[in-house]
């Protein structure tokens, strides 16, 4: 079974969230090659996520 774009650029933000820095621009990435719906999933998940980090908060404008 294949992959989703969505759950990818999920792993790959959760690896990367201990440098707030490359967290944004790795998320700046993901939303360029998610669709529509999956970036509206992608928000639900960031803020969920952000909670327990709030130094990758500042993130979030990218989706917003």
């Amino acid at each position: 079974m294949t992959r989703s774009m969505f759950s990818y650029s999920k792993a790959i933000l959760e690896r990367v969230s201990f440098d707030p820095k490359l967290f944004c621009k790795e998320l700046e990435k993901a939303i360029k090659v998610l669709l529509p719906y999956e970036i509206d999933q992608l928000r639900d998940w960031l803020l969920q996520f952000t909670e327990e980090k709030p130094e990758l908060r500042q993130c979030l404008i990218y989706i917003n």
